[in-house]
């Protein structure tokens, strides 16, 4: 059976303007190697829990201590035990959660679902706008805060929020091609 490729559309909710990104992951990959794709495609460096809601049905990493209830009184399925092509299709979409302190909301929409093409490598980044929020920022309020006080050299967060985030930091910046050299490497 050829191997089906899918292709997501990644958007930030409640953040303006829009972080997004279009990725090709093949349909094999399961719910965890998906929220390593999330997570090199936005440019995060997962060092918060996450979790995926698809149709109500809530998946995570394993949690043998029972402390990760998302929910009250429900237990999220491993998401190691199951695969994109499972539980999606053309047109669905998938909700991700990052940081359940920060909360960052992501919309994953399938845009398309087509067969590999023989002499291409997955996962790919093919597009997307802006730079990833910087961690720990404080959620879409936090970097509401961070683009106003980056935009006006006279506000008074400016000083201490451009050094927090380095001079490297452009919030309007965003290569593909970076996004896909890192899908590669851990993905």
């Amino acid at each position: 059976m050829p191997r089906q490729i899918f292709q997501l559309r990644i958007s930030l909710s409640g953040v303006r303007p829009t972080v997004w990104r279009r990725v090709l992951v093949p349909g094999g990959y399961t719910l965890d190697r998906l929220h390593r794709v999330v997570q090199h495609a936005m440019g995060w460096r997962d060092c918060h829990l996450h979790s995926f809601d698809i149709e109500g049905v809530q998946y995570a990493e394993p949690d043998p201590e029972g402390d990760l209830l998302l929910e009250e009184e429900m237990t999220p399925h491993d998401e190691l035990d199951v695969r994109l092509d499972a539980v999606a299709g053309k047109g669905s979409r998938l909700h991700y959660t990052y940081d359940f302190g920060d909360w960052w909301e992501h919309d994953l929409l399938v845009e398309d679902v087509f067969t590999a093409e023989a002499d291409e490598r997955y996962p790919r980044c093919v597009d997307g706008e802006r730079a990833a929020p910087p961690e720990n920022i404080g959620g879409p309020q936090g970097y509401l805060l961070l683009l106003a006080a980056l935009a006006d050299p006279g506000h008074p967060e400016h000083p201490g929020m451009r050094e927090w985030v380095g001079e490297g930091y452009d919030p309007a910046a965003f290569d593909p091609d970076r996004a896909t050299t890192l899908l590669r490497r851990f993905c």
